[in-house]
């Protein structure tokens, strides 16, 4: 005997699967072929048990299945899946959400996520407004996906001993992570994430702004040292690097971090200028990247180009990069120093006052050829054009040597080289 739901509730579960039904036309992939389709549709259903997993990104895919299963009407599937969403996880605030919408529609229409009755809409409004967005920016990373093989722009060389790279999509409240194969990148996992509340281009310190650029991961802190406030660990960056010293930003302190234990996420824009992940993406992070080697690009915007198609475009840096080496292997000062610009600074180190640090590793390379191990490049490109390249400069004859940094900067047809150091 089939069971017929009270006017009023059907009316409310058909408002809430239109409401569910929009957002998802919006976000759903432009492209996505019939075949695909066809599968999910003759896919058996998932139970509710096979969802409960809590590995690093489960969270979110089990509550885009919440999405889909309203939308396809299926709202008590839907139900019981955001019922054991919310069990595993009690302070996902967006599931939280979900899940009263699902249980409010079988009373009365739903119109909008996080329909609550208007007398507690007005004293919830920013927060209501916070999670929408960070749907909204959720449901976006299922349209927006980056084309398939293809990597972020400024991703040009690294070297095997760098096994992983983020790129962070501010855009997108995005984080991506991927695995440095040797035939190249590959995408192994994607997380939302929450950036400055004032959003993007870190200039100043306390202007609750993330940076952009190109850096690297300094440490792992351990989450005994830190206050709850920052989750489950932080993985602390390099900013300012030396493009943002050289452009006079300031600041510190800006880290990959996690959430107190009271929020599962933030807000797309919440943070005083760090870039932080839900506890168990960070945890996935923290497992998988190594220290001092993996590069974090934080871009407004990212540009997903495929592998190999910049080397045309990079094939005068690299011309200006070798005659740099070989002027340094001939010991010739006067032609080195042609490659500095006047500006150029080493760890607070001015051109002359550096100097003499050039002239004691030319002594001590004594005209030998140098050779560049593990090179890694990465671009940067806004207002400049910027090159960041790390080596082992390592003299013929020798099986180590200093690992070098450098800032090299485009300026008309020419490369120049703005910093200069030693780290590790």
């Amino acid at each position: 005997m089939m069971t017929t739901l009270p006017w009023g509730a059907s009316r409310g579960i058909c408002s809430l699967v239109v409401v569910v039904v929009s957002a998802l036309l919006l976000s759903m992939p432009v492209h996505a072929s019939s075949k695909n389709s066809k599968a999910k549709k003759n896919a058996p259903k998932a139970s509710a048990a096979n969802h409960r997993s809590t590995h690093p990104g489960a969270a979110e895919a089990r509550l885009i299945e919440v999405y889909r299963l309203t939308a396809a009407a299926r709202v008590r599937d839907a139900l019981k899946l955001a019922q054991a969403l919310v069990t595993d996880y009690p302070n996902f605030q967006l599931a939280q959400l979900v899940y009263g919408d699902l249980l409010a529609a079988h009373a009365r229409p739903v119109n909008t996520l996080g329909d609550v009755p208007a007398a507690q809409a007005q004293a919830a409004q920013p927060v209501l407004m916070e999670l929408r967005e960070e749907s909204q920016m959720r449901l976006k990373a299922l349209r927006e996906r980056p084309p398939i093989g293809h990597i972020p722009s400024p991703f040009l060389t690294l070297p095997a001993r760098t096994k992983h790279a983020i790129a962070v999509d501010a855009s997108r409240s995005r984080l991506y992570l991927f695995r440095n194969n040797p035939a190249g990148l590959t995408l192994v996992a994607d997380y939302y994430v929450s950036v400055g509340k004032a959003g993007t281009e870190k200039a100043v310190e306390g202007d609750a702004r993330t940076p952009l650029g190109v850096y690297f991961i300094t440490s792992n802190l351990d989450p005994k040292s830190l206050k709850e406030f920052y989750g489950s660990g932080a993985l602390p960056i390099n900013y300012p690097n030396a493009l943002d010293n050289k452009r006079g930003k300031t600041g510190s302190g800006i880290w990959l971090h996690g959430t107190p234990p009271t929020q599962f996420s933030r807000a797309p824009l919440a943070t005083d200028g760090c870039v932080v992940l839900a506890n168990p993406d960070l945890q996935q992070i923290i497992r998988t990247v190594e220290v001092g080697t993996t590069p974090v690009v934080i871009s407004p915007r990212l540009e997903w180009v495929p592998p190999h198609s910049s080397r045309a475009q990079v094939k005068p840096f690299e011309e200006a990069l070798t005659a740099w080496q070989h002027a340094k292997s001939s010991g010739d000062l006067p032609r080195i120093l042609s490659f500095y610009t006047p500006d150029f600074n080493s760890f607070g180190k001015s051109l002359p006052q550096w100097m003499p640090s050039l002239q004691s590793e030319l002594g001590k390379i004594g005209g030998r050829a140098i050779e560049f191990k593990d090179l890694s490049m990465l671009r940067w490109t806004d207002e400049s054009d910027t090159m960041v390249v790390t080596f082992g400069e390592v003299p013929l004859g020798t099986r180590t040597g200093k690992t070098k940094r450098q800032y090299w900067v485009r300026r008309g047809n020419e490369w120049k080289i703005f910093f200069e150091g030693v780290i590790g």
